[in-house]
């Protein structure tokens, strides 16, 4: 694909925020150009603030479409190998570990990978294994063959409970399987400095790709976190990551009118600050209906915090919600439509399908049925959407619409490069840390405190003193 700039240009997702604006839907729930002006200086700061910071401490990812040229070139080679000798690539990994690798995979693949013929598919079969189930797990190996299944464990710190006990599972089968050879089934992706995992890795010699320090799992997709898998799937990650640098070229721009993710995370602020607290992703496509459930760790677990960068308590954050269009017109809509005045809805709109299925003849003693004959899915979907779009506007409901020309590799590097500067500039404008999160952290500890880690014997007692709970409640 030849990925010059007018081709670029007519690829630009676009950012439509008519209906968020109170000419459309009424001051009482809309803003006006004036509000947009008076909260500028807090935009300009947002922006300065991100602008500051890039590339450093946390902000790691922003420099990922620039500076991994001998990265990707030596995964594009890894990912031919294995595309060569095996049939199956399964990742390991919870969190941004799996959710960017799964929605790039169900964006940029074919609807049914997994049940084409091999010759059709051109790549290996994928598998995320995302949860400790243990059912779900001994599934997994009903349907594979060792012999001919790469695993790919993923995680920074190689101390995430869920990832390691699956890897540990693998490993004794490989070993038992392959004994010394059990190595050329694994490849590890992680830290290269800290943790238990690049240990193992350098201990086990396992190929390894490196997650950089300054990019946090739900900023990893576009790292070796899930450029690997996507690379192992054909999908052009050199596109992808000029998709990224295309959106950030965009996002340059200092005007907040001119910014798309600025005036996007200026909006949502100016919400949150109106009690608008649940963000709802709603994408009219198959094919992005996994980028609503990456969108919905990265707003979710970036802004929902308990104190802001002063130390004051805040209880920051707009719950995400996913929801899919059409599919969910009919279990949500009602909701969004006649319910409480409290979420922004995010439509996700394609211009151009990459396949088009008509509306065969037929039924012509039914008007009601046949006026949708010699038309097509694609016409159905965008009128679904744009009707979906008019009911909520008129029932004064905040949602505005991002655009793709298409679905394809350089798109989704700008969708998600779009959707991860939206929420560093929100964070900011939230005097938040964007970037870490300690909420995660109680779970995981009293997880280690019930299994008898060590260092975790205060937690433990903590629990074990809790209130115990009363059978009165319990029906």
């Amino acid at each position: 694909m030849a990925i010059n700039r007018d081709w670029q240009k007519s690829m630009q997702i676009k950012v439509d925020y008519n209906n968020m604006m109170a000419e459309f839907i009424g001051d009482e729930q809309g803003f006006t150009d004036k509000e947009i002006s008076a909260a500028k200086k807090i935009a300009d700061e947002a922006y300065k603030n991100v602008a500051a910071n890039r590339g450093s401490g946390m902000m790691g990812w922003t420099e990922l479409p620039y500076n991994q040229d001998e990265i990707v070139k030596d995964i594009i080679d890894t990912a031919k190998g294995i595309r060569k000798k095996f049939d199956n690539f399964v990742v390991l990994g919870i969190g941004g570990s799996a959710l960017g690798p799964i929605a790039v995979f169900n964006a940029l693949c074919h609807l049914r990978h997994n049940e084409l013929p091999k010759k059709v598919r051109k790549a290996p079969k994928f598998y995320v294994e995302d949860n400790i189930d243990p059912e779900r797990m001994d599934a997994l190996f009903d349907i594979l063959d060792l012999d001919k299944t790469m695993f790919n464990v993923i995680t920074k710190s190689g101390a995430t409970s869920e990832t390691m006990s699956q890897y540990l599972i693998i490993i004794d089968k490989l070993k038992k399987k392959f004994g010394d050879k059990a190595g050329e089934h694994m490849i590890a992706t992680t830290s290269a400095q800290k943790g238990n995992l690049i240990k193992i890795a350098k201990a086990e010699g396992f190929k390894t790709f490196y997650i950089p320090d300054g990019v946090g799992g739900r900023f990893s997709e576009l790292s070796p976190v899930g450029l690997l898998s996507a690379a192992v799937l054909g999908i052009d990650i050199k596109a992808m990551l000029k998709g990224a640098a295309f959106m950030d070229k965009l996002c340059k721009a200092k005007d907040v009118k001119k910014n798309p993710a600025l005036i996007s995370a200026l909006l949502q602020y100016l919400a949150m600050n109106k009690g608008k607290n649940i963000s709802v992703m709603m994408p009219y496509a198959d094919s992005l209906k996994y980028i609503a459930d990456w969108y919905c760790q990265l707003w979710g677990e970036s802004l929902g915090k308990a104190v802001d960068k002063d130390g004051n308590a805040v209880y920051a954050g707009q719950t995400p919600v996913k929801a899919l269009g059409v599919t969910d017109q009919h279990s949500q809509i009602q909701l969004y439509r006649e319910g409480p005045f409290d979420k922004v809805i995010t439509i996700i709109a394609v211009e151009n399908f990459r396949k088009e299925t008509l509306i065969s003849k037929g039924c012509e003693d039914f008007p009601d049925v046949s006026f949708l004959c010699g038309h097509t899915l694609s016409e159905l979907i965008n009128s679904e959407r744009k009707a979906t779009e008019y009911a909520l506007t008129t029932a004064k409901r905040l949602n505005y619409t991002i655009t793709l020309p298409e679905v394809n590799a350089f798109t989704i590097g700008e969708l998600l490069y779009y959707f991860e500067l939206e929420t560093a500039y929100t964070g900011a404008m939230l005097n938040i840390d964007t970037f870490n999160q300690p909420g995660v952290e109680g779970g995981k500890n009293a997880t280690y405190a019930l299994f008898g880690r060590k260092g975790y014997e205060a937690t433990k007692a903590e629990m074990e003193n809790a209130p115990k709970k009363k059978s009165d409640y319990i029906i």
